[in-house]
C-alpha cells in the first residue's frame, strides 16, 4: 500500500524541536525527508553526550547527509538537491537562509514548483520579527507564562515545549494545504508559521474571560480552568499523589455528588448550574478535595470511569514512559539504534487508514546517508564524492571510517 506522501522529497534544514517535527511527520506519511545538517550536526546533537535522546526522538524515519552550505561548493550542491524537491523546511533565525544565498526568493527560481516552509519565533514581518526566538521566549511573549502557575507566585513556563510543537505541527498542516494547491497550479509557494502566531489561539479560556468579564480577572489560576469558568476543574490530592477532575456538564456534577455519597448537595442552588459552582469554585473544590484525600489515585479512577465523570491520575513521567496504552497504540516504540542500542522513539499521532506506518527508522547518524543521497538523485560518482569529502564540504560514513 503506498503511503500519502510516498513520492515527494524533502530537504529539511530544521534543527532543535520545531522544524524537525514538522518534517518527521512528513516522514511518517512517506515522504523521503533528507535531513541536511552541518559537518558536526545540527545544535541538538551537542546538548548531551552522544547524540541526545531528543534527536533520536524526532529525526525517525530520515535520510541524513552533511554538508558544508557556507562553501561555494558546498551549496551548489544543496542547490542541485533544490532543483529536485518538492518542499523545503527550515526553522533558522530571520535572515539566516539569505545570508548563505538561499532565501525564498532564490530557491523560487530555481524551482518554482518548491514548497518554501519556514518556522519563525515571530514570522517574518512585525514589530517582533527581529527578536530571538526559543520557547521560553515565545512562552514569556505570548501570555503562557502569565497563565501557568498559581496568582501568588511569580509567572512559571508550560513543561513541554509547546510552541516548538505547536509551530510545527502548524507548519505541516500549512505544508500539506500548500502541496494541495500545488496540484491545481502548478506552483509552490512560501509557507511560513510563527510560534507566536501559533499560540495565541490556545489562550481561549484566559482570553474569553479577560474580554467577557472587562479585564477583571486572575491571569494565574493554578490547576483551576483559566478563565474561572468551570467548576469542578482542579487537580485534587490523594492518599498517593493527585487526580484531575472536571465536570463541564451539570448531569457530570450530578454523578460526582453520587459518587461521592453527596446526594443531599443534588438541589442546593449554589451548585445547580456550571454558573452557579464557577461562583463558589473554591466551596467545591473543599467538597471535592475532603472526598479525594483519603483514597488512593487509581481507585477514585476506577469509580469516576463507571460514573463517566471527566478525570485523569497524574502520571509521574516514569509512569507516562512506560504507558500501556502508549505502547498498544504504537505511539511509545522500541527500536534499535546502531550506535546507541535500543531506544524508544515516538510513533506518529496521525493516523491515515489507507497510508499505514509499518517501521520506524532509528535517526541517520552525521552524514550516514550523504553518499546514497548525492548518488541516487544527482549522480555523483566515486570520484567526486572523494573530491568532496576531501575538501570538507561534505561529511558521511566514509569520511568516519578515514
Amino acid at each position: 500500500m503506498k503511503k500519502a506522501l510516498e513520492d515527494l522529497i524533502v530537504l529539511d534544514l530544521g534543527q532543535i524541536y520545531n522544524g524537525p517535527y514538522c518534517s518527521l511527520m512528513l516522514a511518517f506519511q512517506g515522504a523521503k525527508v533528507i535531513k541536511v545538517e552541518p559537518l558536526n550536526g545540527e545544535n541538538l546533537r551537542v546538548r548531551r553526550k552522544g547524540d541526545c535522546h531528543e534527536l533520536l526522538m524526532l529525526n525517525s524515519n530520515k535520510l541524513g547527509i552533511s554538508l558544508d552550505l557556507k562553501s561555494p561548493e558546498g551549496k551548489a550542491v544543496f542547490l542541485e538537491l533544490v532543483k529536485k524537491a518538492d518542499v523545503l523546511v527550515e526553522n533558522f533565525s530571520l535572515g539566516a537562509m539569505d545570508r548563505l544565498g538561499l532565501g525564498y526568493d532564490v530557491l523560487n527560481k530555481i524551482n518554482p514548483q518548491l514548497i518554501y516552509a519556514t518556522g519563525k519565533g515571530y514570522g517574518l514581518d512585525g514589530p517582533y520579527a527581529d527578536r530571538p526566538a526559543m520557547d521560553l521566549t515565545i512562552q514569556a511573549m505570548g501570555g503562557v507564562m502569565a497563565t501557568t502557575g498559581f496568582a501568588d507566585k511569580p509567572p512559571v513556563k508550560a513543561g513541554p515545549a509547546l510552541c516548538d510543537f505547536l509551530g510545527g505541527i502548524h507548519l505541516f498542516g500549512g505544508i500539506t494545504t500548500a502541496l494541495y494547491q500545488r496540484e491545481k497550479t502548478g506552483k509552490g509557494q512560501l509557507v511560513e508559521v510563527s510560534m507566536h502566531d501559533a499560540i495565541y489561539p490556545t489562550l481561549a479560556s484566559a482570553l474569553g474571560a479577560y474580554y467577557s468579564q472587562g479585564g477583571k480577572v486572575s491571569q494565574r489560576t493554578g490547576n483551576q480552568h483559566s478563565g474561572m469558568a468551570t467548576a469542578p476543574y482542579n487537580v485534587y490530592p490523594t492518599e498517593d499523589g493527585y487526580i484531575a477532575i472536571l465536570c463541564v456538564a451539570d448531569r457530570q456534577w450530578q454523578s460526582l455528588l453520587r459518587v461521592m455519597k453527596k446526594e443531599e448537595l443534588l438541589e442546593d442552588e449554589r451548585f445547580q448550574t456550571n454558573i452557579d459552582r464557577s461562583a463558589n469554585t473554591y466551596l467545591v473544590d473543599e467538597i471535592v478535595t475532603s472526598w479525594t484525600s483519603g483514597k488512593k489515585k487509581m481507585d477514585i479512577a476506577d469509580m469516576l470511569i463507571k460514573a463517566n465523570v471527566p478525570h485523569a491520575p497524574v502520571q509521574s513521567i516514569d509512569e507516562v514512559a512506560e504507558d500501556p496504552h502508549l505502547k498498544q497504540r504504537g505511539m511509545i516504540r522500541e527500536i534499535v539504534h546502531p550506535k546507541e542500542g535500543k531506544i524508544k522513539v515516538p510513533g506518529s499521532p496521525i493516523r491515515l487508514s489507507d497510508s499505514v506506518l509499518e517501521d520506524v527508522i532509528p535517526a541517520p547518524m552525521i552524514g550516514q546517508h550523504t553518499d546514497q543521497v548525492l548518488q541516487e538523485l544527482l549522480g555523483f560518482n566515486e570520484e567526486k564524492l572523494n573530491h568532496l569529502r576531501d575538501n570538507n564540504i561534505i561529511r558521511s560514513i566514509e569520511t568516519m571510517k578515514q
